[in-house]
């Protein structure tokens, strides 16, 4: 626990209400809560009965609530809301939140659009109140990696970035992630694509123009599983973004091309399957940490498949990174580590995404748009 600046008494953690305990609340959100320094898991919403013992036997001692209403009429009583429930109660709940004075942490996509996200960071600007989007793919060990190769000049001048998430799930899960009601905010495009465009705009600043190309392949589905994004950045970079739930053979994870080397890293970050098999920051495996065997590689005219380029070693994921950048806004008001700024010029690109699709055609983004 964090001591007081002026008077060296232990502060009291700061009291979370988590809202919805499926795969983000439950997988994501409640561990690395429940361990940074200086937050305190306080109470779970959530109607599922099952959900409900869950939360308290993951968790002893959480309170659990059926419904966000029963949350807020405790508002006084927290301090932070995090919303991990459905993609179209984002937006709703949120500015309950906000309106009741609290905080708020909102899981990607924080809104269906950007005009949308817009209206809640001026809702929160005129409260004082902390807004941000629980982008974790930042502190992914991959992303972390690219991040610093490109700012110690590894690559060079990076001239093309290409980044995929893709599955293959030939057959459709159902569920309101893969729902065709336009009001779901379903698809892949949102999902995986959050993350997607977050980590480029992140790397290589807005977007200048946007092209995609959305489908639905799977046999009855109904939401887009199979897209494509190309980006054309302000400073030159050109981005390509693959989301996929179709894809047999799957491609490298980063792809980074500079003008004296490139960089290529296949598989994932191995902290969502460690949250997904129970393990937790702080325990007795090294968090975030991956076998040399994954690392990626470094290199110019040689093919990392057969061995071209060095190896590169991968920096440790940091998911807990989120959260205790949370707690330090919270307690000093600094800006959060994803501003619901950023969130919006990613769902504008997104929205442009879709246009671009529908459309057949590039979609320049207007500056004052972005």
């Amino acid at each position: 626990m964090d001591d007081d600046d002026t008077t060296g008494t232990p502060r009291a953690p700061f009291r979370v209400g988590l809202i919805g305990y499926g795969l983000a609340g439950s997988v994501f959100h409640a561990p690395l809560v429940a361990a940074t320094e200086g937050l305190a898991l306080d109470t779970v919403v959530t109607a599922n009965p099952e959900r409900r013992e869950q939360a308290l036997a993951e968790h002893p001692g959480v309170r659990t609530v059926t419904a966000a209403d029963e949350l807020f009429a405790r508002a006084g009583e927290l301090d932070l809301v995090v919303i991990a429930s459905p993609n179209r109660t984002h937006v709703p709940l949120a500015r309950t939140a906000l309106e009741a004075g609290l905080p708020v942490v909102v899981d990607k996509p924080l809104a269906a659009t950007a005009a949308e996200a817009r209206s809640l960071a001026a809702l929160a600007d005129s409260r004082g109140l902390l807004l941000s989007a629980f982008q974790n793919r930042r502190w992914d060990n991959d992303f972390r990696t690219v991040s610093r190769l490109i700012a110690d000049g590894s690559l060079g001048c990076v001239q093309r970035f290409e980044s995929r998430f893709e599955r293959w799930r030939p057959r459709p899960k159902g569920g309101w992630r893969e729902s065709g009601d336009p009001a779901e905010v379903g698809g892949i495009l949102y999902d995986l694509g959050s993350h997607l465009v977050d980590q480029a705009l992140t790397l290589f600043g807005p977007a200048a123009t946007v092209y995609a190309e959305v489908d639905v392949r799977r046999p009855g589905a109904e939401a887009d599983d199979d897209t494509f994004i190309a980006l054309t950045h302000d400073s030159g970079v050109r981005s390509h973004l693959w989301m996929s739930a179709t894809t047999a053979q799957l491609g490298p994870r980063f792809r980074v091309l500079g003008d004296t080397a490139g960089y290529v890293k296949y598989g994932l970050d191995p902290q969502e399957g460690a949250l997904r098999e129970g393990l937790r920051p702080g325990g007795t495996t090294a968090w975030g940490v991956e076998a040399e065997s994954s690392w990626g590689r470094l290199g110019a005219g040689e093919s990392p498949l057969t061995g071209g380029g060095e190896p590169v070693p991968t920096l440790a994921g940091d998911y807990p990174a989120y959260y205790a950048a949370i707690a330090h806004a919270l307690r000093t008001g600094d800006r959060p580590p994803v501003t619901a700024g950023e969130a919006a010029a990613a769902l504008r690109v997104l929205e442009a995404a879709k246009a671009s699709a529908a459309q057949g055609r590039t979609i320049a983004l207007d500056e004052d748009a972005r």
